[in-house]
């Protein structure tokens, strides 16, 4: 069995996570209805929905949580979709991970602690905290 990546692979998975930079909700939706893993990650941990919601595009984030994502997965340094989506200031991708059942105290920082950081005592409060 060969330990080289299928060209074909790489490039798919290119263009997916391209699909969740730029947010091309029905696309993604498409791409992971014909198999394409609804949690896949790149080479730093970040999966769909982290693309996503960092570069603020909820409908994305919600067609991937949809599809059975996980509004949760951590990256490799410990950062979730909601603390990015917090730090980022996307308040309509920080709504769309909470429908979709992120938890506000995950991760390190959480997002949680990100807003405090950042003093957005609104979500600190949107979160249930205070």
């Amino acid at each position: 069995m060969s330990e080289t990546p299928d060209p074909e692979v790489i490039e798919l998975a290119s263009k997916v996570f391209d699909l969740a930079r730029t947010g091309d909700a029905d696309a993604l939706a498409a791409y992971v209805d014909a198999g394409v893993p609804a949690n896949l990650t790149n080479d730093k941990g970040d999966s769909l929905v982290m693309l996503a919601a960092y570069h603020g595009h909820a409908a994305a984030v919600s067609a991937l949580l949809a599809r059975g994502a996980d509004a949760d997965r951590a990256n490799d340094r410990g950062q979730t979709p909601l603390a990015g989506a917090v730090f980022k200031g996307e308040d309509a991708v920080v709504r769309a991970l909470l429908a979709g059942g992120a938890n506000p105290e995950a991760g390190t920082p959480s997002a949680v602690d990100t807003a405090r950081m950042f003093g957005k005592a609104e979500l600190v409060e949107l979160f249930g905290f205070r």
